[in-house]
Protein backbone atom coordinates (compact mmCIF):
# COMPACT_ATOMS: atom_id res chain seq x y z
CA UNK A 1 0.00 0.00 0.00
CA UNK A 2 1.49 3.14 -1.39
CA UNK A 3 1.52 6.52 1.56
CA UNK A 4 -1.14 8.85 1.04
CA UNK A 5 -0.83 12.36 1.80
CA UNK A 6 -3.60 14.62 2.04
CA UNK A 7 -3.82 18.04 0.93
CA UNK A 8 -5.73 20.61 3.15
CA UNK A 9 -6.68 24.01 3.50
CA UNK A 10 -9.41 26.79 2.34
CA UNK A 11 -9.87 27.42 -1.17
CA UNK A 12 -7.61 29.40 -3.05
CA UNK A 13 -4.55 28.80 -1.39
CA UNK A 14 -2.97 26.94 -4.20
CA UNK A 15 -3.88 23.51 -2.93
CA UNK A 16 -4.51 22.32 -7.13
CA UNK A 17 -1.23 24.11 -7.87
CA UNK A 18 0.70 22.51 -5.77
CA UNK A 19 -0.73 19.55 -6.22
CA UNK A 20 -0.25 20.18 -10.13
CA UNK A 21 3.36 20.65 -9.91
CA UNK A 22 3.56 17.74 -7.45
CA UNK A 23 2.01 15.11 -9.81
CA UNK A 24 2.32 17.14 -13.37
CA UNK A 25 -1.38 16.74 -13.53
CA UNK A 26 -3.71 19.65 -14.81
CA UNK A 27 -6.40 20.00 -12.97
CA UNK A 28 -8.89 23.35 -12.83
CA UNK A 29 -7.52 26.10 -11.42
CA UNK A 30 -9.40 29.50 -10.91
CA UNK A 31 -10.36 31.14 -7.76
CA UNK A 32 -13.57 30.32 -7.76
CA UNK A 33 -15.08 28.47 -4.30
CA UNK A 34 -15.36 24.72 -4.62
CA UNK A 35 -12.88 24.25 -7.79
CA UNK A 36 -11.89 21.05 -6.54
CA UNK A 37 -15.81 19.72 -5.88
CA UNK A 38 -14.59 16.52 -4.74
CA UNK A 39 -11.06 14.65 -3.61
CA UNK A 40 -8.73 14.04 -6.86
CA UNK A 41 -5.56 11.99 -6.79
CA UNK A 42 -2.74 11.27 -8.43
CA UNK A 43 0.86 9.89 -7.71
CA UNK A 44 3.93 12.13 -6.61
CA UNK A 45 7.15 10.70 -5.69
CA UNK A 46 9.38 10.87 -2.27
CA UNK A 47 13.01 11.15 -3.23
CA UNK A 48 15.86 9.58 -1.42
CA UNK A 49 19.64 8.93 -1.90
CA UNK A 50 20.28 5.32 -4.05
CA UNK A 51 22.61 3.08 -2.56
CA UNK A 52 23.51 1.42 -5.65
CA UNK A 53 26.89 3.97 -6.27
CA UNK A 54 27.40 2.37 -2.86
CA UNK A 55 27.97 -0.63 -4.12
CA UNK A 56 29.46 0.08 -7.73
CA UNK A 57 26.31 -1.46 -9.53
CA UNK A 58 23.76 -0.44 -11.81
CA UNK A 59 20.20 -1.09 -10.31
CA UNK A 60 17.29 -2.50 -12.00
CA UNK A 61 14.25 -0.86 -9.92
CA UNK A 62 10.97 -2.44 -9.89
CA UNK A 63 8.75 -0.55 -7.39
CA UNK A 64 10.66 2.88 -8.24
CA UNK A 65 12.27 4.51 -10.41
CA UNK A 66 16.39 5.54 -9.84
CA UNK A 67 17.62 8.39 -11.70
CA UNK A 68 20.98 10.03 -11.69
CA UNK A 69 21.68 8.17 -8.26
CA UNK A 70 18.21 8.92 -6.12
CA UNK A 71 15.08 6.78 -5.86
CA UNK A 72 11.84 7.91 -6.78
CA UNK A 73 9.12 6.39 -4.63
CA UNK A 74 5.61 6.61 -5.39
CA UNK A 75 3.11 8.30 -2.98
CA UNK A 76 -0.14 9.08 -3.43
CA UNK A 77 -1.33 12.70 -3.46
CA UNK A 78 -5.15 13.72 -2.41
CA UNK A 79 -6.19 16.87 -3.24
CA UNK A 80 -9.26 17.95 -1.25
CA UNK A 81 -12.04 19.86 -2.00
CA UNK A 82 -11.64 23.24 0.55
CA UNK A 83 -13.17 23.55 4.23
CA UNK A 84 -15.53 26.18 4.96
CA UNK A 85 -16.64 26.96 8.91
CA UNK A 86 -18.79 24.28 10.12
CA UNK A 87 -17.53 21.52 7.89
CA UNK A 88 -17.82 19.03 11.25
CA UNK A 89 -21.41 19.54 10.98
CA UNK A 90 -21.69 18.81 7.38
CA UNK A 91 -21.43 22.17 6.18
CA UNK A 92 -20.15 22.82 2.13
CA UNK A 93 -18.49 19.29 0.88
CA UNK A 94 -17.45 18.95 5.05
CA UNK A 95 -18.21 14.72 5.79
CA UNK A 96 -16.77 14.41 2.38
CA UNK A 97 -13.48 15.95 3.17
CA UNK A 98 -13.22 15.07 6.46
CA UNK A 99 -14.06 11.51 5.32
CA UNK A 100 -11.31 11.07 2.81
CA UNK A 101 -8.68 13.47 5.12
CA UNK A 102 -8.79 10.68 7.85
CA UNK A 103 -7.27 8.07 4.96
CA UNK A 104 -4.27 9.69 4.92
CA UNK A 105 -1.33 8.79 6.56
CA UNK A 106 -0.18 12.66 7.11
CA UNK A 107 -1.34 15.96 5.93
CA UNK A 108 -0.21 18.98 4.42
CA UNK A 109 -1.70 21.54 5.24
CA UNK A 110 -1.63 24.84 2.73
CA UNK A 111 -2.15 28.34 3.51
CA UNK A 112 -1.47 31.30 1.36
CA UNK A 113 1.22 32.85 3.34
CA UNK A 114 0.19 36.57 1.04
CA UNK A 115 -2.49 36.78 3.45
CA UNK A 116 -4.31 36.97 -0.22
CA UNK A 117 -7.55 35.11 1.02
CA UNK A 118 -10.59 35.99 3.49
CA UNK A 119 -11.17 34.25 6.51
CA UNK A 120 -14.14 32.46 3.68
CA UNK A 121 -11.44 31.58 1.49
CA UNK A 122 -12.27 34.67 -1.29
CA UNK A 123 -9.55 36.54 -3.06
CA UNK A 124 -8.68 39.69 -1.54
CA UNK A 125 -6.42 42.53 -1.54
CA UNK A 126 -2.80 40.86 -0.75
CA UNK A 127 -1.54 41.20 2.79
CA UNK A 128 -5.18 41.78 4.36
CA UNK A 129 -5.92 37.98 5.23
CA UNK A 130 -4.87 36.38 7.87
CA UNK A 131 -2.58 32.55 6.92
CA UNK A 132 -2.61 31.81 10.87
CA UNK A 133 -6.22 32.35 11.45
CA UNK A 134 -6.87 30.13 8.23
CA UNK A 135 -4.96 27.50 9.83
CA UNK A 136 -5.97 27.51 12.58
CA UNK A 137 -9.99 27.87 11.29
CA UNK A 138 -9.15 24.42 9.76
CA UNK A 139 -7.30 22.52 12.38
CA UNK A 140 -10.57 23.58 14.61
CA UNK A 141 -12.94 22.04 11.94
CA UNK A 142 -10.77 18.64 11.91
CA UNK A 143 -10.95 18.36 15.98
CA UNK A 144 -14.67 19.37 16.11
CA UNK A 145 -15.30 16.40 13.85
CA UNK A 146 -13.16 13.76 16.17
CA UNK A 147 -14.82 15.34 19.01
CA UNK A 148 -18.26 14.70 17.42
CA UNK A 149 -17.30 10.67 16.87
CA UNK A 150 -16.28 10.43 20.42
CA UNK A 151 -19.71 12.73 22.03
CA UNK A 152 -21.76 10.38 20.16
CA UNK A 153 -20.48 7.21 21.26
CA UNK A 154 -19.65 8.22 25.06
CA UNK A 155 -22.29 5.80 25.81
CA UNK A 156 -21.16 2.52 23.06
CA UNK A 157 -17.76 3.17 24.77
CA UNK A 158 -19.08 2.93 28.62
CA UNK A 159 -20.73 0.02 27.93
CA UNK A 160 -17.79 -1.99 26.66
CA UNK A 161 -15.46 -0.72 29.67
CA UNK A 162 -18.22 -1.82 31.81
CA UNK A 163 -18.19 -4.97 29.84
CA UNK A 164 -14.54 -5.56 30.75
CA UNK A 165 -12.94 -3.40 27.48
CA UNK A 166 -9.85 -1.56 28.20
CA UNK A 167 -10.59 1.99 27.50
CA UNK A 168 -7.74 2.13 24.98
CA UNK A 169 -8.84 -0.79 23.01
CA UNK A 170 -12.50 1.04 23.04
CA UNK A 171 -11.32 4.25 21.77
CA UNK A 172 -9.17 2.85 19.21
CA UNK A 173 -12.13 0.91 17.94
CA UNK A 174 -13.94 4.07 17.77
CA UNK A 175 -11.10 5.70 15.88
CA UNK A 176 -10.06 2.87 13.50
CA UNK A 177 -11.42 3.47 10.58
CA UNK A 178 -9.85 7.02 9.98
CA UNK A 179 -6.15 5.23 10.99
CA UNK A 180 -5.98 5.38 14.46
CA UNK A 181 -4.29 2.84 16.22
CA UNK A 182 -4.07 1.73 20.46
CA UNK A 183 -0.28 3.81 20.41
CA UNK A 184 -1.90 6.76 19.24
CA UNK A 185 -4.52 6.90 22.03
CA UNK A 186 -2.74 5.49 24.73
CA UNK A 187 -0.16 8.61 23.95
CA UNK A 188 -3.13 10.64 23.70
CA UNK A 189 -4.46 9.57 27.27
CA UNK A 190 -0.86 9.78 28.62
CA UNK A 191 -0.36 13.42 27.13
CA UNK A 192 -3.92 14.51 28.14
CA UNK A 193 -3.43 13.36 32.10
CA UNK A 194 -6.53 11.04 31.33
CA UNK A 195 -5.51 7.67 31.81
CA UNK A 196 -5.90 7.59 35.57
CA UNK A 197 -9.49 9.20 34.92
CA UNK A 198 -12.60 7.29 34.87
CA UNK A 199 -14.42 7.77 31.43
CA UNK A 200 -17.71 8.45 32.39
CA UNK A 201 -16.26 11.16 34.35
CA UNK A 202 -14.71 12.25 31.54
CA UNK A 203 -16.44 15.83 30.68
CA UNK A 204 -16.80 18.00 27.66
CA UNK A 205 -13.39 19.85 28.41
CA UNK A 206 -11.51 16.32 28.77
CA UNK A 207 -13.09 15.09 25.57
CA UNK A 208 -12.09 17.50 23.19
CA UNK A 209 -8.72 17.71 24.37
CA UNK A 210 -8.61 13.95 24.15
CA UNK A 211 -10.42 14.37 20.46
CA UNK A 212 -7.81 17.27 19.66
CA UNK A 213 -4.46 15.09 20.59
CA UNK A 214 -6.08 11.69 19.08
CA UNK A 215 -5.94 13.76 15.77
CA UNK A 216 -2.76 15.23 15.57
CA UNK A 217 -0.55 12.55 16.79
CA UNK A 218 -2.79 9.97 14.72
CA UNK A 219 -2.19 12.22 11.59
CA UNK A 220 0.80 13.84 11.46
CA UNK A 221 0.81 17.34 9.89
CA UNK A 222 3.13 20.30 8.75
CA UNK A 223 2.18 23.66 6.79
CA UNK A 224 2.96 24.58 3.39
CA UNK A 225 3.49 28.64 3.51
CA UNK A 226 2.33 28.74 -0.15
CA UNK A 227 2.96 31.79 -2.34
CA UNK A 228 5.73 32.89 -0.95
CA UNK A 229 6.68 34.59 -4.03
CA UNK A 230 4.34 36.96 -2.97
CA UNK A 231 6.12 40.24 -1.84
CA UNK A 232 5.37 40.39 1.80
CA UNK A 233 4.46 36.39 2.25
CA UNK A 234 8.14 36.34 4.03
CA UNK A 235 6.68 38.29 6.88
CA UNK A 236 3.67 35.89 7.50
CA UNK A 237 5.70 32.91 6.70
CA UNK A 238 7.82 34.19 9.85
CA UNK A 239 4.81 34.57 11.78
CA UNK A 240 3.52 31.25 11.20
CA UNK A 241 6.89 29.54 12.03
CA UNK A 242 6.88 31.64 15.85
CA UNK A 243 2.96 31.05 16.40
CA UNK A 244 3.22 27.12 15.16
CA UNK A 245 6.67 26.46 16.90
CA UNK A 246 5.23 23.01 17.64
CA UNK A 247 4.70 21.99 13.77
CA UNK A 248 7.29 22.04 10.83
CA UNK A 249 6.71 24.95 8.42
CA UNK A 250 7.89 25.02 4.77
CA UNK A 251 7.86 28.22 2.56
CA UNK A 252 7.19 27.04 -0.93
CA UNK A 253 6.12 28.35 -4.43
CA UNK A 254 3.15 25.97 -6.28
CA UNK A 255 3.73 28.15 -9.03
CA UNK A 256 6.64 28.42 -9.36
CA UNK A 257 7.61 24.52 -9.42
CA UNK A 258 4.76 24.14 -11.39
CA UNK A 259 6.51 26.70 -14.22
CA UNK A 260 9.89 24.61 -13.58
CA UNK A 261 7.96 21.32 -14.11
CA UNK A 262 6.10 22.41 -17.49
CA UNK A 263 9.73 23.84 -18.85
CA UNK A 264 11.59 20.85 -18.13
CA UNK A 265 8.90 18.70 -19.22
CA UNK A 266 9.11 20.58 -22.85
CA UNK A 267 13.16 19.75 -22.88
CA UNK A 268 13.64 23.88 -22.18
CA UNK A 269 15.17 23.44 -18.72
CA UNK A 270 17.19 20.78 -16.94
CA UNK A 271 15.45 20.26 -13.39
CA UNK A 272 15.15 17.60 -10.85
CA UNK A 273 12.12 18.05 -8.41
CA UNK A 274 13.42 19.68 -5.56
CA UNK A 275 16.66 20.70 -6.73
CA UNK A 276 18.53 23.61 -5.31
CA UNK A 277 19.13 24.70 -9.14
CA UNK A 278 18.04 24.52 -13.07
CA UNK A 279 19.71 24.83 -15.98
CA UNK A 280 18.58 26.29 -19.15
CA UNK A 281 19.38 24.22 -22.17
CA UNK A 282 17.08 26.10 -25.00
CA UNK A 283 17.31 30.07 -24.46
CA UNK A 284 16.49 30.48 -28.14
CA UNK A 285 13.11 28.87 -27.61
CA UNK A 286 12.30 30.82 -24.46
CA UNK A 287 10.49 34.66 -25.03
CA UNK A 288 11.14 37.74 -22.72
CA UNK A 289 8.67 37.03 -20.60
CA UNK A 290 9.73 33.10 -19.83
CA UNK A 291 13.05 34.26 -19.43
CA UNK A 292 12.02 36.95 -16.86
CA UNK A 293 10.00 34.44 -14.72
CA UNK A 294 12.73 31.96 -14.84
CA UNK A 295 15.10 34.51 -13.51
CA UNK A 296 12.94 35.47 -10.56
CA UNK A 297 12.26 31.56 -9.84
CA UNK A 298 16.44 31.09 -9.48
CA UNK A 299 17.05 34.69 -7.08
CA UNK A 300 13.72 35.28 -5.75
CA UNK A 301 12.76 32.02 -4.76
CA UNK A 302 15.97 29.53 -4.94
CA UNK A 303 17.99 32.70 -4.10
CA UNK A 304 16.22 33.39 -0.75
CA UNK A 305 14.33 29.65 0.10
CA UNK A 306 17.05 27.29 -1.69
CA UNK A 307 14.08 25.50 -3.35
CA UNK A 308 10.81 25.93 -4.28
CA UNK A 309 9.70 24.04 -1.22
CA UNK A 310 6.99 21.71 -2.95
CA UNK A 311 9.07 18.72 -3.37
CA UNK A 312 10.89 19.24 -0.10
CA UNK A 313 7.26 19.48 1.68
CA UNK A 314 6.51 15.62 0.59
CA UNK A 315 9.91 14.45 1.35
CA UNK A 316 9.84 16.32 4.94
CA UNK A 317 5.98 14.17 5.30
CA UNK A 318 7.14 11.28 4.30
CA UNK A 319 10.85 10.88 6.15
CA UNK A 320 10.48 13.32 9.00
CA UNK A 321 6.60 13.41 9.86
CA UNK A 322 5.63 9.83 9.15
CA UNK A 323 9.45 8.82 10.33
CA UNK A 324 10.05 6.18 6.94
CA UNK A 325 12.92 4.50 6.69
CA UNK A 326 14.29 3.25 2.98
CA UNK A 327 14.86 -1.17 2.93
CA UNK A 328 16.44 -2.62 0.22
CA UNK A 329 15.55 -6.01 0.26
CA UNK A 330 17.50 -8.48 -1.59
CA UNK A 331 17.19 -12.91 -2.31
CA UNK A 332 21.11 -12.92 -3.70
CA UNK A 333 23.31 -11.50 -1.12
CA UNK A 334 26.03 -11.92 -3.38
CA UNK A 335 25.16 -9.88 -6.32
CA UNK A 336 21.97 -7.85 -4.46
CA UNK A 337 19.00 -9.41 -6.82
CA UNK A 338 15.81 -10.82 -6.01
CA UNK A 339 15.20 -14.07 -7.66
CA UNK A 340 14.34 -13.19 -11.18
CA UNK A 341 18.29 -11.64 -11.08
CA UNK A 342 17.13 -7.83 -10.83
CA UNK A 343 19.39 -5.60 -8.75
CA UNK A 344 18.01 -3.98 -6.03
CA UNK A 345 14.54 -4.03 -7.44
CA UNK A 346 12.68 -3.08 -4.57
CA UNK A 347 12.52 -0.44 -2.10
CA UNK A 348 10.32 -0.68 0.82
CA UNK A 349 9.47 2.02 3.20
CA UNK A 350 9.29 0.99 6.91
CA UNK A 351 8.56 2.91 9.84
CA UNK A 352 11.35 3.82 12.36
CA UNK A 353 11.57 1.19 14.70
CA UNK A 354 10.08 -1.96 12.13
CA UNK A 355 11.97 -5.06 12.33
CA UNK A 356 13.66 -7.56 10.14
CA UNK A 357 10.09 -9.82 11.17
CA UNK A 358 8.37 -6.80 10.08
CA UNK A 359 10.20 -6.58 6.63
CA UNK A 360 9.53 -10.12 6.39
CA UNK A 361 5.71 -9.22 6.93
CA UNK A 362 5.62 -6.43 4.71
CA UNK A 363 7.12 -8.81 1.66
CA UNK A 364 4.88 -11.70 2.36
CA UNK A 365 3.20 -13.26 5.35
CA UNK A 366 4.89 -16.54 4.86
CA UNK A 367 8.56 -15.66 5.32
CA UNK A 368 7.77 -15.02 9.06
CA UNK A 369 7.15 -18.79 8.71
CA UNK A 370 10.92 -20.02 10.17
CA UNK A 371 12.41 -16.76 9.81
CA UNK A 372 16.26 -17.05 11.23
CA UNK A 373 17.74 -13.91 11.32
CA UNK A 374 18.52 -11.16 8.75
CA UNK A 375 21.50 -9.94 7.20
CA UNK A 376 22.94 -6.70 6.43
CA UNK A 377 24.70 -6.84 3.49
CA UNK A 378 26.86 -3.34 3.61
CA UNK A 379 28.67 -4.54 6.79
CA UNK A 380 28.14 -8.50 6.75
CA UNK A 381 27.01 -9.26 9.79
CA UNK A 382 23.86 -11.11 10.92
CA UNK A 383 20.79 -9.68 12.21
CA UNK A 384 18.55 -10.87 14.87
CA UNK A 385 14.85 -11.53 13.84
CA UNK A 386 13.77 -8.25 16.56
CA UNK A 387 16.53 -5.93 14.92
CA UNK A 388 15.23 -2.04 13.56
CA UNK A 389 15.68 -1.27 10.47
CA UNK A 390 18.17 1.91 10.16
CA UNK A 391 17.93 3.77 6.66
CA UNK A 392 19.09 2.54 3.65
CA UNK A 393 19.55 -1.00 5.01
CA UNK A 394 20.30 -3.74 2.52
CA UNK A 395 19.18 -6.77 3.84
CA UNK A 396 18.74 -10.37 2.74
CA UNK A 397 16.36 -12.31 4.93
CA UNK A 398 17.61 -16.25 6.10
CA UNK A 399 14.49 -18.58 6.77
CA UNK A 400 14.81 -22.42 8.14
CA UNK A 401 13.42 -23.53 4.48
CA UNK A 402 15.92 -20.79 2.50
CA UNK A 403 18.82 -22.49 4.90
Amino acid sequence: MPIKLGLIGKTNTGKTTFFNSATLSSEEISSYPFTTKSPVSGVTHAITLCVHPEFKIQDNPNNSKCLEGWRYIPIELIDLPGLIKDAWKGKGLGNQFLSIAAQSDALLHVVDASGGIDSSGKITEVGTGDPISDFADIEEELIMWYHKILEGNRDKISKLIRAGSDIVEALADLYRGIGVNNTHVKESLMATNLSEKEFDDFDIADTKKLASLIRKISKPTLIVANKIDVEGADKNFARLRERFNDSIVIPASGDSEFSLRRAEQKNLIKYSPGSEQFEIIKSEELNEKQVSALNFIKKGIMGEYMRTGVQFAINVAVFKLLKMNSIYPVADEKNLTDKKGQVLPDLILLKDGATIKDLAKEIHSDLTKGLLYGKDLRYNLRLPVDYQLRDRDVVSLVSASKK
